[in-house]
């Protein structure tokens, strides 16, 4: 009995074996030429779920023939999800998300391409990003009546539309990886809102589909777990003047874009033009990025038609919540947060909302009536801060303090110390 097992054992072996070198002729062929990155974690700390950005501008300039249609990408002889970013800017290139990289640990990729033709590989969806509004109905008074919902790619705000018209499926464009969601308001408020989910599965398409705003609601994929109201949510983009953060509230337009919407990663990009605030009429461009396995959502902001004092964005005040704030070093970034049980969901469970910025860019942490408020200085008009919400039901959640703060700090630490990508071997067959 035991030799029977072992022979077969062995057969199995054989035969993955067989198999493996099987795919990976097949990869070889589909995909002829390569080249290899090293990805170096430059802390002594594991991180997890880990995005790399291989940038596009950075291959081209070492291999004018890649051809961003038809690529895969190896982790030893292991095919990993990627993707590559046409319509985002800020991010184009190829990204993947490493399950894990240990301290001070270099992995080595392959990415194997083909000069020509396509080639589109599926691979599991952990993000999302989508804006709905509907069609086939009518504007009356500001409410639209009748019609239904349909995802697009791109939407310019009518100048009917206002808060709560029934037009935009659950009022904003939605982003969302296997951790959390979020959600902005698309309208005069465009403040910054989060579901909070029980599930690792993608649930943005649902939402909203069985009543404007059953997802205040628990559902069985989660909630909305934060109140909006007249604050600054959790990250909205605002200009503090005269001790009041003041978000996007006047504007001439505003057309928002999903510019990614992958398996790996997926980004909005929304620009506003017109911003009527403290003296200033500014445009802005709004970019809002999400990758897979992260409850970080990085915000990058471009401003043009004058020169702000500042730029700000903050957290909700409430008493169930505990304030924590770090003005950051040179190995950690800053970031006002607070945990506690602020959730809307009627069982009081906690949740941890938090802002991170660059010590460099930090004026002051202050408040207002509604929020605790971050004061940044742009550089040459630009900014770029990340938010995050932890939702204590989330499968696998942070549910202590002790354990979001410990969260919280890793984080900092990590952005200050980005993972470092560089290019190894040329082009080969």
């Amino acid at each position: 009995m035991m030799h029977k097992m072992k022979v077969s054992l062995l057969s199995l072996a054989l035969v993955l074996l067989s198999e493996g070198s099987l795919l990976a002729q097949n990869l070889k062929k589909e995909f002829p030429k390569s080249f290899t990155v090293t990805v170096t974690n430059p802390l002594n700390q594991q991180r997890e779920d880990v995005m790399v950005l291989v940038e596009g501008e950075e291959i081209k300039k070492r291999i004018a023939s890649f051809n961003p249609k038809a690529f895969v990408v190896l982790d030893g002889k292991n095919e990993i999800a990627s993707q590559y970013n046409l319509r985002d800017s800020e991010n184009r290139g190829i990204v993947v998300v490493l399950d894990q990289l240990a301290p001070k640990a270099t992995r080595n990729l392959t990415i194997r391409y083909n000069e020509k033709g396509s080639s589109v590989r599926t691979y599991p969806r952990r993000t999302q990003a989508e804006v709905s509004h509907k069609v086939g109905g009518e504007f009356q008074n500001r409410k639209y009546i009748g019609g239904q919902f349909v995802n697009v790619d791109s939407l310019r705000v009518p100048s009917e539309h206002t808060d709560h018209s029934n037009y935009i499926r659950y009022e904003g464009p939605g982003w969302e990886s296997d951790k959390v969601g979020y959600r902005f308001y698309l309208d005069w408020r465009n403040g910054t809102d989060v579901f909070g989910k029980k599930t690792k599965e993608m649930v943005l398409q649902q939402v909203g589909q069985d009543g404007f705003d059953s997802y205040h609601e628990t559902q069985p994929w989660g909630m909305d777990v934060l109140k909006v109201g007249k604050t600054l949510g959790v990250g909205t983009l605002a200009m503090f003047h005269e001790g009041k953060a003041n978000r996007l509230a006047e504007t001439d337009s505003m057309i928002s874009v999903i510019a990614e919407n992958g398996a790996v990663y997926s980004s909005i990009r929304t620009n506003y033009y017109g911003w009527k605030v403290a003296g200033h009429l500014l445009d802005v461009t709004s970019l809002l990025s999400i990758p897979a396995g992260s409850r970080l959502t990085h915000h990058q902001v471009k401003v043009s038609g004058g020169d702000p004092q500042n730029l700000s964005t903050g957290i909700i005040k409430d008493q169930r919540a505990k304030l924590h704030t770090s003005r950051g070093t040179e190995n950690a970034w800053g970031y006002i947060a607070s945990y506690g049980k602020q959730s809307l969901n009627g069982e009081g469970d906690n949740l941890g909302i938090a802002v991170l910025f660059r010590p460099t860019d930090l004026l002051e942490i202050t408040e207002d009536e509604h929020s605790h408020v971050v004061v940044l200085n742009p550089s040459e008009n630009e900014v770029e801060y990340y938010f995050l919400a932890a939702w204590e039901l989330e499968p696998e959640g942070i549910k202590t303090e002790e354990q979001f703060l410990k969260y919280l700090k890793q984080t900092a630490q990590e952005l200050a110390n980005p993972v470092q990508v560089q290019f190894g071997s040329k082009p080969k067959l």
